[in-house]
């Protein structure tokens, strides 16, 4: 039994002094447990009294510490280091405890515990006398002897400051996840200890900061005390030397039996708790460190993101192993002869007249310094892809370029943000984020009152997004111009080192060059050492070469001084202005590399959607956006759309600067013809159209996609009837389609009605343009402008602008209006025709549709006229009764008789209107039956 020290003894020698016991607020049960532990315990210390007079064996438990690194975690790796080193550093503490003899010690086992750092050591002894005098003994002989030896082991080489401890409760070696704190929890099985017992138990083990009392438990529940040590050390001592002591209560009456345990200094319901009752004071502190955290860590990887794909740092294709391996490899056994691209697009832009114009309006912009942005719109298939991609193709500058069309299409905001990310480079994103950010806000609301402030709109996610892509432009640029001056330092140090060679090399060849290091060798003397001799002959001290005007004017040396002052001062008045002119180069290639130093934003399928709010918010974040780059001088800014209506935007953003406008039309019949026979020739087809044929392309118009068409279709084997006529049969298909709906529920989406796009489809079918005002006052429209607008969206109509404002409309496309006297074809002639003579004459046309349409049309027209007499029966019938009522005045009978002829003269031309369209409607119906049959 391990021996009691002499506080402890004193103790329950006053404990079996006293008869009386003091209550205390535990059950009847519990006191006499107590009571009964108690008295065991005091018998056993009794028994060892009447035995201590006499030597006897006894055994014991020593803590020795530092032996293996304190475990703070799982993540502690010094754990595997020290378990790496267990079986070497057991040994050597084997060894220096098997020299000690004190009291008879003797080692009966070792047993490590490595997650408190220690080793529990298990021996025998010779007690005496009944005091601690034989454990102080084994102490004293253990520090002696390890001393001797080099110090108690240690898992860290040369650092030795452990220690032997003896154990006074029982040795707990736990393998559990409560590693080691600073912080004690020592539970008390029995009456409590007050702060001064608990602080004479522990000091010798290490400086105590705090003593924390017991606070009231539920029942059932030990109370216990926290003891704040200095160092984690301490704590792992003091818990596993006296985890299960009995020492006696203070009270005098009982034993009290302490339970050591590890408290972490921070709990996480400690945090939970804090949070949930300090709420706005948590939130505001965790919105400014998230914000801090996003601007400090996330937003520099962001930007060198954006920058890694516009210099294509991630494109293995840019590597230079992968070129060589293209090159020697996959070239060399695949030996393609592609048509050279390049040439054949130059050759069809040459035979385009205002393709080059525009191309030549875009190549000013991008070499001058931007102030504003550019704005290229022109209609579907009008060829805007395909001047940007020669431009790029042609340049050597790095462009960034934003499918905003794609980004439009998107069905969420998350997508969107996603999107947009994705095109410019911009990782990491945390899109999910945003949801989470959104129940907290409504969590807070509740809490505080208040939102939190961590979601975000739609907007602001766009502009934080383009702030880093621009900042990313921006350091690209930079970039770019450091390394360019770099390269012009470098050639100017270049050119000055090769004319200094030069010029020593002239200075030889003349014999005035000296070397200063030929002295020492030269040299005799005290001249040898230091290194000099004899002056330098420079090119006063040489004679001037000689010519024949030279030597007649040999005497003449006052002569000769002036014209020497002469060629002196001209060369310096030539190196001024060489000096000069070097000045103004470098002024000017410093602007130009600042101008070729600009990446270049192209903003693909800028256009609006009505009805698409996000879309709306995308173009106009991108229009601010894109006005910055520009007002700053961080990028030359493309705006590509199909119509000119999308410019709204961009002005609105840039209010006093108006935008660079290229309008891409369709190539006018001569250029159309060139680029359908020079195509066709770069192809291999070599055909000369005749003069049909020529009217035949000249119905298709100079739009560059059907251009396409048609030399596909011809390359293919049509002849170019062929290609015509299937290219003007899917356009009515197509435009059927997107002008009328496929059935009735279809067109109730359409922003305009059937009979709307009817009438416009029938005049231009006769003319090739109309007036915009008669078009807009006359029925089906009756003033709305917002149906013809739709129309022009969709690229059905064509609006021309003159002077700011609209003054006619055209088809969408040129081959538009053979598809529009092919759809309304017919309709004249049907009404006396055979059903053969019908059929041959409207070969390719769909008369049933054309019937139906006129039928519905005029039906609205009869409504519209049947509306105008019922309205004008209704007025007489009240002029009548007002006649009636005046036939005494002349002045008002007069009034009245001038109004009745208005409304008779109006309701004539309604009722003839009606009587014609009802003929109309009453042949169109007899046609139909003739189709049917």
């Amino acid at each position: 039994m391990t021996s009691l020290t002499p506080f402890v003894r004193r103790r329950v020698l006053q404990s079996l002094s006293r008869t009386t016991t003091i209550s205390r607020p535990f059950s009847a049960s519990s006191r006499r447990a107590d009571v009964a532990a108690g008295t065991a315990d005091i018998n056993a210390v009794e028994e060892a009294q009447k035995q201590s007079t006499q030597p006897q064996e006894s055994e014991g438990w020593l803590y020795v510490s530092s032996i293996f690194p304190i475990r703070l975690g799982t993540w502690d790796v010094r754990y595997y280091v020290g378990s790496a080193r267990e079986d070497t550093l057991l040994t050597k503490l084997s060894d220096i405890l098997s020299h000690v003899k004190a009291q008879g010690f003797r080692v009966v086992s070792v047993e490590p515990h490595p997650k408190d750092g220690g080793v529990f050591v298990k021996f025998n002894y010779t007690r005496q006398d009944g005091s601690d005098s034989s454990l102080n003994a084994i102490l004293r002989d253990i520090k002696e002897t390890s001393a001797k030896r080099g110090g108690l082991p240690s898992w860290m080489p040369g650092w030795s400051h452990g220690d032997a401890w003896v154990v006074k409760g029982n040795p707990w070696k736990e393998d559990m996840n409560h590693y080691a704190s600073p912080l004690l929890k020592i539970s008390f099985d029995g009456p409590d200890l007050r702060d001064e017992t608990l602080y004479n138990l522990l000091r010798p083990y290490g400086r105590i900061v705090t003593i924390t009392p017991p606070s009231p438990v539920p029942a059932g529940t030990l109370r216990s005390a926290v003891v704040n040590f200095r160092s984690i050390q301490s704590a792992t001592i003091a818990r596993n030397t006296l985890h299960g002591l009995a020492i006696p209560a203070d009270s005098g009456s009982g034993i009290t039996r302490i339970r050591t345990f590890y408290q972490q200094p921070i709990q996480a319901h400690a945090v939970r708790d804090y949070v949930s009752s300090h709420p706005k004071i948590f939130l505001p502190v965790f919105i400014f460190l998230l914000g801090t955290l996003t601007y400090t860590v996330f937003d520099p990887i962001r930007v060198f993101m954006v920058e890694g794909k516009l210099e294509d740092w991630f494109d293995f294709r840019q590597y230079k192993a992968y070129k060589w391996l293209r090159s020697n490899a996959i070239d060399y056994f695949y030996d393609e002869h592609p048509k050279d691209g390049a040439q054949a697009q130059a050759s069809w832009m040459d035979t385009w007249k205002e393709r080059q114009d525009a191309q030549g309006a875009v190549n000013r912009y991008l070499s001058d310094l931007p102030n504003t942005v550019m704005f290229i719109h022109g209609p579907q298939g009008s060829g805007k892809s395909r001047l940007i991609k020669s431009l790029l193709k042609d340049s050597d500058r790095k462009a960034l370029i934003i499918d905003v069309a794609a980004l439009g299409n998107v069905t969420s905001d998350v997508a969107l943000v996603t999107g947009l990310a994705q095109q410019t480079g911009y990782w990491p994103v945390f899109s999910f984020l945003n949801s989470m950010n959104n129940l907290i806000d409504l969590a807070s609301v509740g809490l505080i009152g208040q939102k939190a402030g961590l979601s975000s709109s739609l907007a602001d996610q766009l502009k934080q997004i383009l702030e880093v892509v621009g900042t990313g432009l921006q350091s690209v640029n930079t970039t770019y111009r450091k390394n360019h001056k770099k390269e012009l330092k470098r050639e100017r140090l270049q050119r000055l080192q090769e004319a200094e060679d030069a010029r020593q090399r002239q200075r030889i060849l003349e014999g005035t060059w000296h070397d200063g290091r030929l002295d020492c060798v030269a040299g005799n003397g005290a001249m040898s050492e230091l290194g000099i001799g004899d002056e330098l002959m420079g090119e006063a001290d040489m004679d001037a070469p000689k010519t024949a005007e030279a030597n007649v004017s040999e005497g003449k040396s006052t002569g000769n001084e002036k014209v020497a002052a002469a060629a002196a001062a001209a060369d310096d008045k030539l190196e001024k202005i060489e000096e000069e002119e070097d000045s103004r180069k470098q002024i000017s290639e410093e602007d130009l590399q600042a101008i070729e130093a600009m990446p270049i934003v192209i903003l693909q399928g800028f256009q609006s959607k009505s009805g698409n709010a996000r879309r709306e918010e995308l173009l106009n974040e991108l229009a601010t956006w894109a006005a910055a780059l520009a007002e700053n001088h961080v990028a030359h800014v493309i705006v590509v759309s199909d119509n000119r209506e999308n410019a709204k935007q961009l002005a609105r953003a840039l209010p006093s600067k108006p935008l660079n406008t290229i309008a891409l039309s369709d190539a006018d019949s001569s250029d159309a013809l060139k680029i359908v026979q020079s195509k066709l020739q770069d192809a291999g087809v070599d055909l000369i159209f005749n003069k049909e044929q020529t009217a035949y392309l000249e119905r298709v118009g100079g739009r560059a996609s059907d251009l396409e068409s048609i030399i596909h279709k011809i390359r293919s084997g049509m002849s170019v009837q062929e290609a015509v006529d299937d290219i003007i049969a899917g356009g009515v298909s197509e435009l059927r389609k997107r002008a009328f709906g496929d059935d009735v529920e279809d067109a109730k989406n359409l922003a305009w009605t059937r009979e709307q796009a009817w009438v416009l489809m029938k005049q231009l079918a006769k003319k090739p343009e109309v007036a915009y005002h008669e078009v807009l006052i006359d029925f089906p429209f009756k003033g709305d402008e917002t149906p013809l607008r739709q129309l022009e969206h969709a690229e059905l109509i064509a609006i021309n602008m003159t002077n700011g404002r609209p003054s006619s409309i055209r088809p969408g496309k040129p081959i538009y209006r053979s598809v529009f006297e092919k759809l309304v074809h017919g309709k004249q002639i049907c009404t006396h025709l055979t059903n053969s003579k019908i059929n041959d004459l409207i070969r390719g046309t769909d008369p049933t549709f054309q019937a139906t349409q006129d039928i519905a049309f005029n039906e609205k027209i009869i409504a519209a006229n049947e509306t105008i007499i019922k309205a004008c029966e209704a007025e007489l019938m009240t002029l009548k009764e007002v006649e009636a009522g005046t036939s005494h005045w002349w002045g008002s009978r007069r009034a009245v008789t001038a109004r009745e002829e208005y409304l008779l003269k109006k309701m004539r031309v309604a009722q003839e209107k009606v009587e014609i369209l009802d003929k109309q409607n009453v042949s169109l119906k007899k046609v139909l039956s003739k189709l049917k049959s």
